[in-house]
Formats: C-alpha cells, structure tokens, sequence
C-alpha cells in the first residue's frame, strides 16, 4: 500500500537562477573549516593545536557536556589556524589540504552490519566522529547518544528554492544510501521513515513514504507531524538525505569522505551549477567562477534559514545549498501605491493579472521595516501543520510555557516557520520567535 502525503498549504519560491542538475563540477577547495559555535547546545573543547597533521574524520573537538560526541575533519591536511572570539569562544578550525596528505585512517574494519548489535554500530558512529551528522527532535540540535530515540526520520525530499534535486542523487547512489540505511535503522528499536518524492525508489529497513507538495514539504519537522507526531518527553532523530550517503560510504569502505552535492544559484549567481566538493568548504574556491561587479549577498544554505557569509568563509556543516542574491536595493517613491506586475514585484496573493509562473529576479529588500501585528491569516495560509502560530506567537512573548506546550511547541522548529516570516505583511520573524521559544523551554526542562 503506497503511504502518501499530501501537502497543500506552503509556497514554492521561484527565484531566478536554478542551477542546472544534470551536471555537476567536482571542485577540489584548498582549506576546509568546521565552527564548533555554530552548533546549538555544544560546548566545545579542543583535541588539536595550530599545525597539527590531521586525516579526515580524525577528532578536531569534543562536547563537554556529552564526551563521546566528537567532530571529525572534513579532510586531510594541517590545522592552519584556530580562531578564538569573546571568552574564548572558539569560532572555526581551519585546515589546510595543501600543506600535507597523510593516508586515510579507517576506522571501522570487519563490522557485518546484519548481525551487528545495537552498541556496536553506536560505537562506529562514535569512533568514527560521524554522530553529530544525527540530530534531535525537539530542538533541532545534535543528538545525544545516551537517549534512545522514539524513531528516525530521514527527509530525501527537497522543497526549498535552490536545491539539490535528492532524488537523482539517491538514484545515482542506490547502494551507498541502502548501507546508509542499514546502519542508521540499528540505532533505534523503532521505525525509520523515509519520506521522498513520487519518482524516489523505496528501499528496504524503513518505512517509504511518498510526499508532494509545495515547499516547507521538505521540511522534516513537517513530516513528521503528518507522519507520527511528537509528543511531551519523546525524542525523534533526524538524518539528511545526503548525510545517509556518506554514512553508507564510511561502513562500505571504513574511510571518511565528507564529500557532498552542493547547489549554486540564486539571482546574483553568475553561473548557476551544481558542484561537488567537501563539507565545510572554502566560499571563494566554491564560487571561483561566480564573479560579478553587482553587488550580491552570499547565504550558506537556504534564503529562508541559511546564513549570510563572505568569501573568506566556509559552507556550514549541514548546507548544501549557496545562495547567491542581488544586494542593489533601489526602494521605489511609494513603491506600495504604484502599479506592478509580476516581471516588478512579488506577491503570495496572486494580485496580478498574469499567469506566467516565470523565476522572480529578488533581491534582499524587505520591502519595510517592522511594523504593528495585523492578523490576516498570513501565517496560517503558507503553514501545513495543525497549529495556531498567532496563539504560539504570543505565548512565547508572554513566556507562559504551560500555554506554549498546549499549543504545540514541542513539534515546532524556527526552519518550519521561516516561510511565515516571508509571508508576513508586519515583517515579524515568527520563525525567530519560535526559536526563543524552544530556547526557553529547554532552560526549564
């Protein structure tokens, strides 16, 4: 029986710049970083010095709070530089892959994934510093090995603008996926689900799901609450698509590769692409073939919830998506009165009278500033979940957790309400609320 869902409410962002997915560059960047700060809950504590030799997946950092959760490199090279903020905060690691070429280290050797305990594959994630490719539902934040999960959802359906299509890249890695699979199913005693598109084949130790839809469908928050909601006290595991292909390759071959598909595109992106490099990569050996003399802003991940960088930054360690947007701002004399279609502006309405659904030249106006809140059902009409986020808004600004957790919070994420602060008419950053929120929630819990 095909398991189906169904997503009608949301919104697909057309904007210009789609890269093309049938070809895809192979770029080899020359440093690669990984940012302990840039992960929720964490507090880091360093296992290598400036100029140290490391081999990818060896342990850059530990988690005080959870000693056995460690973080590999994303390659081979040498430890060029530590950067350090306020109190000490370490901001990135940075390596070198020119420097030095120590041999891979393997490290799962003689492991049969079909007779394997539990413990067993727990021990190779750990040992093998993959782990924090896991996360948690509530919280969004790296899981914690010691609490068993409920389930395990993995989403292979991408939904947000710019994005790498999943499914040909599953299809092109049916075997790697499969073991990928294989071992993430020994890390619960309940199900994983694996919700993909229509034209996604199924595969064997989960639960398929087939899902459609416009976009947060992708969204594996979304998913789960259409699929088996979370509940006070439960812990889901959440794992990327792309992630249980690098999983697969550690327990076929016993080596890290952290390589992964990355999309290129937006407005400002000169030659949309798609290219594969290492994770945590160089922004300026990514976009060496971007240049423009318009300015642009560069985002690590989505328009909706990735991170705005520069050139001498780094892809963020679960991005696989640059966006690239037109920074020229020019506001209008009384923009809001003047006529328009849909080649000047945009609208979620349909307020103009053309059905011509052609890619959107955006740029990051926010067309306003923050204004008073006027309820027009705005959010409820682009979110696909049985919540009230008017109700939930305000009851994060109150603090009143008991109203907060009536109303759902627990199956919320700040990425799943990012799509009602696009639609906002009073410019409010729901999905920023909602972060505060779960923030708040877990300081009591």
């Amino acid at each position: 029986m095909l398991k189906q869902i169904i997503i009608k409410k949301g919104h697909d962002l057309k904007i210009k710049g789609c890269p093309d997915s049938n070809n895809v560059l192979p770029i080899a960047a020359r440093k690669v970083s990984i940012s302990p700060k840039s992960f929720r809950g964490v507090k880091p504590k360093l296992l290598v010095n400036e100029g140290d030799i490391v081999s990818a997946g060896s342990a850059l950092f530990f988690d005080k709070l959870k000693p056995d959760v460690r973080w590999g490199a994303p390659a081979s090279g040498k430890v060029s530089a530590i950067e350090f903020g306020p109190r000490r905060v370490i901001n990135k690691i940075e390596i070198h892959l020119d420097d030095v070429k120590p041999e891979p280290y393997k490290f799962i050797t003689d492991l049969k994934l079909s007779s394997a305990s539990n413990k067993e594959v727990l021990d190779c994630f750990l040992k093998a510093n993959i782990f924090p490719l896991i996360r948690q539902r509530p919280f969004n934040k790296v899981a914690d090995p010691g609490v068993a999960p409920r389930d395990i959802f993995i989403s292979a359906y991408n939904s947000s603008p710019l994005s790498v299509d999943l499914s040909k890249l599953i299809e092109q890695n049916q075997e790697l996926f499969q073991i990928g699979l294989n071992a993430i199913s020994k890390l619960t005693t309940g199900d994983v689900y694996l919700v993909s598109a229509k034209n996604t084949i199924d595969f064997e130790n989960v639960k398929n799901y087939k899902i459609s839809g416009p976009h947060p469908a992708g969204n594996v928050g979304i998913q789960i609450h259409h699929i088996k909601p979370i509940k006070p006290g439960e812990i889901i595991w959440t794992v990327n698509a792309q992630h249980v292909i690098t999983i697969g390759r550690l327990f076929k071959t016993g080596i890290y590769d952290s390589k992964c598909i990355v999309s290129i595109g937006g407005s400002g992106a000169t030659n949309p692409r798609l290219i594969e490099v290492k994770s945590g990569a160089n922004i300026q050996s990514i976009l060496k073939n971007q240049s423009s003399n318009k300015a642009v802003r560069i985002i690590s991940g989505d328009v909706y919830t990735g991170t705005s960088v520069n050139l001498n930054d780094y892809l963020g360690y679960y991005d696989t998506t640059i966006s690239i947007i037109n920074d020229e701002v020019k506001r209008p004399f009384l923009g809001m009165l003047a006529p328009g279609s849909t080649a000047t502006k945009y609208s979620l309405t349909n307020t103009f009278f053309s059905f011509d659904p052609k890619e959107f030249n955006f740029t990051t106006s926010q067309n306003g500033e923050l204004r008073a809140m006027v309820p027009l059902n705005a959010w409820e009409k682009v979110l696909p979940m049985d919540i009230f986020p008017n109700p939930l808004y305000r009851a994060i600004l109150a603090e009143d957790f008991e109203e907060m957790e009536k109303l759902g919070i627990w199956e919320c994420d700040d990425e799943d309400f990012a799509l009602c602060s696009f639609a906002c008419p009073s410019k409010i950053d729901v999905g920023g609320v909602i972060r505060k929120g779960l923030d708040l929630l877990e300081a009591e819990s």
